[in-house]
């Protein structure tokens, strides 16, 4: 490579000299126990067998994203851990392969910004190939012109529409990216040329300018967000402050007559499903985000199965659900949401919320992170104490196999 400017080099000088501290790799530990927990959550659900001709970083990637219970990086709106942890493992990587490529999928995704996400781009899948590169290079010893060129051979596959959401397409393009990084690093390491400009014409194409790639901050700049509940993260606020008005509210959902959202119209923009029939759209559905949080205790994974999405009493708080999308925002939690809950007995109930709890700003307590960990099965928490990256490959292997092998 002769080019040393642009975005995929700098990326690379970055990844390529990072040295993480103790934060950071107290970052990566976390979210090493948290993706390998809601994989293995995912370890009976359909999409296992449909994934099952893919290669391992895609179908780990697909497992672990499925469930939509994974980390976000807030800055970039994008799933870091479901692409990154998955490439790192499935090339016999570690926490500062992670790290590095965990960076990079934070800064170009930043770096795309919110008027690409608003645009209906699936931005873990377009900052995920490149990154998934870098991860994957890192591990297998790339130098900085390596590096960059794993990036630019992994642009092809930059791509994910959010019209995937609520489907299992959603699921597979991100296992789609973790590979295709996976692939790009594996072709640069065998010698296969590219030029690394080709980074910064697709950040063009895509309306960036390269020059807003910044390379300054921690490995992950603005942390991460853990989910609480196993849906879109837009939807953790609004059930979080409905669920935070539960000792106002009458016993009986019946009682229920109305309900007003007022939210930032930039808080609900991957929520397309007004009035969802199953599952899968449920997790991305405002009116649903609402009804569960009335209906169930604690919106597990059974509160996101299609029997639970066409509950009776399910769809009629979903119908009576109305929403004030308020104009203006650049990211999920931007803003307010103010939730008002009109009862026969009960009179008016009023709720709001800025941060939901496991928000970088609320970051989740041990208690709530053990939680997490319990609802994604028995003895998945102590099967992860203590975990390190090559326990989680070997875990992997065991529970999911290699490829093209199913496990009953």
């Amino acid at each position: 490579m002769t080019q040393t400017t642009g975005a995929a080099y700098a990326l690379a000088e970055w990844a390529h000299n990072f040295t993480p501290d103790t934060d950071d790799l107290a970052l990566a530990q976390r979210s090493l126990v948290d993706t390998m927990a809601v994989t293995l959550a995912a370890r009976d659900h359909p999409i296992r067998r449909m994934a099952a001709e893919l290669p391992d970083a895609a179908r780990w990637a697909t497992l672990g994203h499925v469930l939509d219970f994974d980390d976000l990086h807030m800055e970039s709106t994008t799933h870091i851990s479901a692409v990154i942890v998955p490439a790192v493992l499935a090339s016999g990587g570690d926490a500062h392969a992670y790290l590095a490529g965990a960076g990079v999928m934070a800064r170009l995704g930043a770096a795309l910004g919110w008027n690409h996400y608003c645009a209906g781009w699936h931005a873990t899948c377009t900052a995920g190939a490149p990154a998934a590169a870098v991860a994957a290079g890192v591990t297998m010893g790339l130098d900085e012109s390596g590096l960059a060129s794993a990036m630019a051979l992994a642009i092809p596959a930059a791509g994910g529409v959010q019209a995937a959401f609520g489907t299992h397409s959603k699921s597979l393009q991100v296992g789609f990216v973790a590979e295709a990084g996976l692939r790009a690093a594996r072709l640069a390491a065998a010698g296969a040329s590219a030029d690394p400009r080709a980074v910064d014409q697709w950040l063009s194409l895509l309306g960036c300018d390269s020059t807003a790639v910044d390379t300054a901050g921690p490995a992950v700049p603005g942390g991460l967000a853990i989910k609480l509940f196993p849906c879109c993260y837009a939807m953790q606020r609004p059930i979080a402050a409905v669920r935070g008005a539960a000792d106002q509210l009458p016993s009986d959902p019946g009682n229920i007559i109305r309900v007003r959202v007022t939210t930032p119209e930039s808080g609900v923009q991957p929520l397309i499903h007004d009035r969802p029939t199953t599952g899968l759209e449920g997790k991305f559905s405002l009116p649903y985000a609402v009804a569960t949080a009335l209906l169930d205790d604690y919106p597990d994974f059974d509160a996101f199965s299609n029997s639970a999405v066409r509950r009776d009493d399910a769809r009629r708080l979903v119908s009576l659900v109305d929403v004030t999308r308020t104009a203006g925002g650049s990211g999920l939690l931007d803003g307010e949401v103010t939730i008002e809950i009109e009862t026969r007995d009960h009179g008016l109930v009023r709720t709001r919320i800025t941060q939901p709890p496991g928000s970088p700003q609320r970051p989740p307590t041990d208690a709530e992170l053990a939680g997490k960990l319990a609802s994604c099965g028995a003895g998945v928490p102590a099967l992860l104490a203590g975990l390190t990256w090559d326990d989680a490959r070997n875990l992997m292997l065991t529970t999911f196999g290699p490829r093209s092998v199913l496990l009953a």
